[in-house]
């Protein structure tokens, strides 16, 4: 059944408003959805709902709420993705996929050996607006009950200084770690609020290790082999979803 998202105000008594006009044109010309047929609604909040067509015009589409489920599709697992900028589409991909897996907030950071150059603010706000749209459109596709934040860009310091004010857990790999490893880490942790940081193509810096050793960070190996940036943010999330969260079964 397809699947759209509202805002919580569309949601009137027993009816539900569609007034996005991406999903109007895709309900319309590309599903040609009809009055009658079901879809999916939900409303960010991870409140989910099986509603009818009503009523089809060129500004919203009403549906009639059939049901309110009980299905329950986020973790409780809290994950923050903080990811070394990568270069190309890499960002994009990275999005799509983290929000697959269930991350909660996908944060842009800019490192040392960050090759993007962030020199114009307007090309910047197009590109975040791209990658909302790209968590949004990921969220439906994989029934998400909420839209994973995708905030400005900012620096590991502001980074750092946000994961320290929110007290979450820290998790960043690191190549050059060779004897502490994920998995013990993990066997050693309760925690429900996790922030993992990335570096980007080129890695950290030594100092930026020690900066994040010394707010407490877990310094963590993946393995034997070296992953890029693209795989070892996901791959760390779906360690650590299979193993505290809901990946895999509960």
């Amino acid at each position: 059944m397809n699947r759209f998202f509202v805002n919580i105000d569309n949601i009137k008594d027993e009816n539900i408003i569609i007034d996005n006009k991406d999903d109007l044109k895709h309900i319309k010309n590309v599903l040609r959805l009809k009055e009658n047929e079901k879809i999916e609604i939900s409303d960010g909040l991870d409140n989910e709902y099986i509603v009818q067509i009503k009523n089809i015009t060129d500004e919203f589409i009403e549906t009639l709420i059939l049901e309110k489920t009980d299905i329950k599709r986020e973790s409780n697992i809290n994950i923050t993705l903080y990811q070394g900028y990568p270069k190309s589409s890499k960002m994009e991909f990275i999005i799509q996929k983290a929000t697959e897996l269930g991350v909660k907030r996908i944060v842009p950071i800019i490192t040392d050996r960050t090759i993007v150059k962030i020199n114009n603010n307007k090309k910047e706000e197009k590109k975040l607006e791209r990658f909302e749209k790209i968590a949004f459109e990921a969220a439906k596709q994989s029934k998400r009950g909420i839209i994973p934040e995708v905030p400005q860009i900012m620096s590991l310091e502001s980074a750092v200084k946000e994961m320290q004010k929110n007290n979450s857990f820290i998790i960043v790999p690191y190549e050059n770690e060779n004897k502490i490893y994920i998995k013990e880490v993990l066997k050693k942790t309760k925690e429900k609020d996790i922030s993992i940081i990335i570096g980007p193509e080129g890695g950290f810096s030594e100092s930026e290790i020690k900066k994040l050793q010394e707010i407490g960070a877990s310094i963590v190996s993946l393995g034997p082999r070296i992953l890029r940036t693209e795989t070892a943010g996901l791959t760390l999330i779906s360690i650590i979803m299979y193993q505290l969260g809901d990946v895999g079964g509960i």
